[in-house]
């Protein structure tokens, strides 16, 4: 692989040529894929007893798996289903360690396309909140299919700056995450596009981006709140020095110290010339772990924690022109479950929170919670999202397709299915996990999965 020579020259002087020579041979060896197990649709273990593929734990993570390169987890219909996100090993650890619980409010600030957002909300368990955010408008699009694709009820995106975030969020958020923009550089074997683009995002401009994210995250994060920093890069400019430089200008942080596990270390103090304390952030070495390299750093803000508000009323209207009972008509007909929680209108469409909606004026968003579906003069049409949120067991006609069977991949395809059954909404399952809503006519399923979701040959 050709790399940059300013970027070697400055790992040579780094590493030193013996740890610098192991370094560069990483180079050569091949990469590492994974994917982490979704646990808002599927357990560990019960992903495991069914997974086709050559499985190995990720030792960082209590969810995260290797799989053989001769895998193609991208094209299963287990992956329509949701039941585990295909993310780079290394990638797996900043949302591990921000450690969300249920019920809190959880910020994940830099957040598309989405991988820690969804990991984040399998701690979060479909209750508290959760607000994603990603200034980039294109990627945002990535955030919402991925969110909804793994059943995620309890998230909000947003579209904006962290500064303006930060003027309506104050003081607002238990734990953030900021898996901050970075010079990449720790992606190289992963993507050979990351080395084109290196010179155009050093390490420079990166950081001066990186200590202003944490600036507005600071101004969200409540005392006593929790406060996860990584990146993908080695650059100690962007990485030990920015936190170095956070905890100097507040002094009301601590770093708190995470486990070093599966050949991760701790930080380079000396490469910021700042205390040892420095040593409780970890680095991921392609040349120590299997994994590609990445920088964390986990701090805490001092100060008495608040808890956060509890979960809405059992049934909470945000809008008195929401026409509930067509919705509560179309649940009776078609679910075995009645949704609960906080509901809210946006134009013709319905979307739920556990708890209620955040003031968002002047906030760009994206999704505004749980995506129930459209109103349609006097009928309801419920979402794809809907259907993926929910289980087999929840929904009053399913039909069940086996992942190997011909009928999956032809609705996959967005096929018409000749099958007879009971006339009606149906859900379609895989292997007994939802997949996507159909309509029943007669001899003829109808398909209803979306467009853009299809799978192609």
């Amino acid at each position: 692989m050709r790399l940059p020579p300013e970027f070697t020259a400055r790992m040579r002087q780094l590493l030193g040529d013996e740890e610098f020579r192991n370094f560069m041979e990483s180079y050569n060896a091949p990469r590492y894929f994974g994917l982490r197990v979704n646990t808002l649709k599927v357990g560990v273990k019960e992903f495991t007893d069914i997974s086709p593929f050559h499985l190995e734990s990720v030792p960082w993570t209590s969810d995260g798996f290797y799989y053989s390169a001769c895998d193609t987890p991208g094209r299963h219909p287990y992956y329509h289903a949701g039941l585990y996100y295909i993310q780079e090993p290394s990638a797996m650890l900043p949302a591990e360690i921000l450690g969300a619980q249920p019920g809190e409010r959880v910020l994940d600030l830099c957040a598309a396309p989405g991988g820690k957002t969804v990991r984040i909300a399998a701690g979060m368990k479909g209750k508290g909140l959760l607000v994603a955010n990603d200034i980039n408008r294109d990627r945002v699009k990535a955030l919402v299919k991925n969110i909804e694709l793994c059943g995620v009820r309890n998230a909000v995106v947003t579209n904006e700056p962290p500064e303006k975030l930060a003027r309506r969020f104050q003081g607002y958020f238990d734990r953030i995450l900021a898996d901050a923009p970075c010079s990449g550089e720790g992606m190289f074997r992963k993507d050979g596009e990351a080395s084109k683009s290196w010179e155009r995002y050093k390490c420079g401009r990166c950081a001066a981006m990186q200590r202003d994210i944490l600036e507005s995250a600071h101004v969200m994060l409540k005392p006593g709140g929790v406060l996860a920093y990584s990146t993908c890069t080695f650059s100690p400019e962007e990485n030990e020095k920015v936190i170095a430089s956070f905890i100097e200008r507040h002094s009301d942080y601590e770093l708190l110290d995470i486990p070093k596990t599966g050949g991760m270390e701790g930080g380079r103090p000396e490469w910021a010339g700042g205390g040892s304390d420095l040593a409780k952030t970890v680095r991921l070495w392609p040349h120590r772990v299997k994994g590609e390299g990445h920088f964390a750093a986990l701090l805490k803000k001092n100060g008495e924690r608040i808890p956060a508000a509890g979960e809405a009323p059992e049934e909470c209207i945000e809008d008195s022109g929401i026409p509930m009972a067509v919705f509560r008509r179309f649940e009776e007909k078609n679910l075995n479950t009645s949704i609960k929680g906080c509901f809210n209108m946006k134009g013709a469409n319905l979307y739920n929170l556990p708890v209620r909606l955040p003031d968002l004026s002047g906030i760009r968003t994206a999704k505004f919670g749980w995506y129930l579906g459209e109103f349609r003069n006097d009928r309801f049409e419920p979402s794809h999202s809907m259907l993926t949120a929910l289980k087999r067991k929840d929904i009053r006609n399913t039909i069940d397709f086996g992942a190997g069977s011909s009928e999956v991949i032809s609705y996959l395809k967005g096929e018409t299915l000749m099958i007879e059954g009971e006339k009606g909404l149906t859900g379609i399952c895989v292997d007994g996990y939802t997949v996507g809503w159909a309509k029943q006519a007669g001899d003829a399923l109808k398909n209803l999965y979306p467009k853009g979701w299809r799978r192609m040959g």
